[in-house]
């Protein structure tokens, strides 16, 4: 029997368009969802129960009278909690924020609004963004586990079905990690393809925006109504041709890279082994594999780092003087060694980008996208603090989550998780596509052609 729940966001747009579904019936199917698992789960910060429910009355109003807007009108959507909304909080899941109230709209929310999704809330994450689990969240698929982060809210929320689609933002892979242990779809854009304006930052150089949904199709939609030029953003781009979200034609051809080094240390054996499984997929439908060699592996995660810290270091300069009892310890204590970043080291981090992006420039000459694993292990259990590798090296849960995602920040090239397999413990397993700069469309592509056989089964 099929109910709203059982829609991906695609196919309830295209049930609302043709007037099967209301979107009265959608946004009551998420509120229900959100009443069983929030006390458990504790995906939101807030709920707009009232101003759903009003939305969603207007929309069925707008489409019965031909007011149609697109694929995301009547769809709820959530937000992360970094994105302003006038007249409400904007609270970063920290108690820093208390008391704040946003003045304007940010970039997404206006343009969500404008496409007529409904946003039904603001969901939790790690604090400010600057982590990779979102402790106060649990994962809907083993609620003794992490959902990841910072984004951890948002993905819960999507994959226990309290909205059909949700905005985050991916520092060092925010958005990327919780989708991939959520099992569900996770889109990092090029950087400057969707507007930051609005949204609060972790730092300036490496911060995206972008959605994370059940399946590609979703994630491609959510990214169609939001990304764009804007002037208020300085990192913003015009991109050189039109984004393109529909299918495209077959992978003939198409050089896929796969690394011999980096990508494959240190990565538990059924990820490393989905990894190589989707990589055949792309194989039997016309692609190239490509062995590739990753350039100047040994300075990805440190380059990340040096950028990271020390901009987060000035963006939180103020309030880590006057009120650093309010953050959370394991935040608190990065944004205080940051204070003690010597310039010269944001300096050289700075310098290692322009060498790691001209190499990457180099290697993606002869590829078109690359596939790996997008996390080396699945859900770590909500206190577990390292994984131990088969060689006896302990590495923390964040700087493993990090790891793989990083690289595609330092550059600022596209990155899509997509679910991809179960480890034996039946945990959700996520493979990476990367792409060139402004390759979004086929970076989706890609990601459609893995998962395809999937949702056909």
């Amino acid at each position: 029997m099929t109910t709203p729940l059982n829609l991906t966001l695609a196919q309830a747009g295209a049930a609302i368009k043709a007037r099967e579904l209301s979107p009265v019936e959608l946004v009551e199917a998420a509120l229900l969802q959100i009443e069983i698992h929030e006390l458990e789960i504790n995906a939101f910060v807030c709920v707009w129960e009232d101003t759903a429910r009003q939305q969603a009355r207007e929309a069925e109003r707008d489409i019965q009278r031909g007011r149609y807007r697109g694929s995301l009108h009547g769809i709820p959507i959530a937000l992360k909690d970094l994105f302003d909304v006038a007249g409400l909080p904007t609270t970063a899941s920290s108690r820093v924020r208390d008391g704040h109230r946003a003045t304007t709209n940010s970039a997404v929310t206006d343009a969500l609004q404008r496409s007529g999704a409904i946003l039904v809330g603001k969901n939790h994450l790690h604090e400010f963004a600057f982590g990779l689990t979102t402790p106060q969240t649990r994962n809907p698929l083993d609620p003794e586990r992490t959902p990841g982060g910072s984004s951890g809210g948002s993905a819960a929320a999507v994959a226990y079905g309290g909205a059909w689609g949700a905005m985050g933002t991916d520092t060092g892979g925010s958005i990327r990690v919780p989708a991939a242990l959520c099992g569900l779809v996770g889109f990092k854009p090029t950087y400057g393809l969707v507007s930051r304006h609005g949204i609060a930052p972790l730092a300036w150089s490496l911060d995206h925006a972008g959605p994370i949904a059940r399946t590609v199709e979703d994630a491609g939609l959510l990214l169609q109504a939001v990304a764009g030029f804007d002037a208020r953003d300085p990192a913003s781009r015009r991109p050189p041709a039109a984004l393109a979200v529909d299918r495209a034609p077959g992978l003939e051809g198409l050089r896929v890279g796969i690394p011999r080094n980096y990508y494959f240390d240190h990565v538990a054996a059924p990820v490393a082994a989905s990894a190589r499984r989707a990589a055949t997929r792309l194989e039997k439908q016309g692609a190239v594999l490509v062995e590739v060699d990753i350039p100047m592996a040994d300075y990805l995660i440190a380059t990340q780092w040096g950028l990271m810290v020390a901009e987060a270091a000035d963006v939180h300069a103020r309030d880590i003087r006057q009120s650093a009892s309010l953050y959370g310890e394991d935040v608190r204590t990065l944004l205080e060694a940051g204070q003690l970043l010597p310039a010269g080291d944001y300096l050289k981090a700075q310098r290692a980008r322009r060498l790691i992006t001209r190499h990457w420039a180099a290697l993606f000459s002869e590829i078109d996208v690359m596939l790996t694993p997008t996390v080396p292990q699945t859900a770590a259990l909500r206190n577990q603090e390292t994984f131990v590798w088969e060689d006896g090296a302990y590495e923390s849960v964040a700087e493993a989550y990090v790891r793989l995602c990083a690289p595609a920040n330092v550059n600022g090239l596209p990155a899509l998780t997509v679910p991809f397999g179960k480890d034996h413990q039946g945990l959700p397993i996520g493979v990476q596509i990367m792409g060139k700069a402004f390759d979004d469309a086929r970076v989706l592509q890609v990601g459609r052609a893995i998962e395809q056989p999937l949702l056909a089964g």
